[in-house]
């Protein structure tokens, strides 16, 4: 059973940082895309940035420059770092994790930036 747990998030100013991690069990990150998709309620849920398998990183427009996606294989677990955070980076977060074409997510971490 595979199972995404994400924290880090919470409230800051703008132009602060914070820092999401994602624990996975049940599926190698190392080997697998990974990735971190935003929310805003009523909104379609968006890609922030993806990690392939082949440790390529894309990343929105919107967060390039001030986002950095990273992977501790040792640890299981996929990060982003998130700076210059601005009012609407406001979202909840959700870790993402595909295998085999299988889309695997977390319950997602609330991020707040007050202006």
């Amino acid at each position: 059973q595979v199972q995404l747990v994400e924290s880090g998030g919470g409230l800051v100013q703008a132009g602060g940082s914070l820092r999401l991690s994602c624990s996975a069990s049940g599926i190698i990150l190392s080997i697998n895309r990974v990735a971190w998709y935003r929310q805003v309620t009523g909104k379609q849920r968006d890609l922030v940035a993806a990690k392939t398998s082949f440790n390529d990183a894309v990343y929105a427009d919107s967060v390039k420059g001030r986002f950095t996606i990273f992977r501790d294989n040792a640890k299981n677990t996929v990060w982003l770092q998130m700076n210059s955070l601005r009012p609407e980076d406001t979202a909840v977060y959700y870790c993402n994790a595909r295998r085999g074409g299988v889309d695997f997510w977390g319950n997602g971490t609330p991020v707040t930036v007050s202006s």
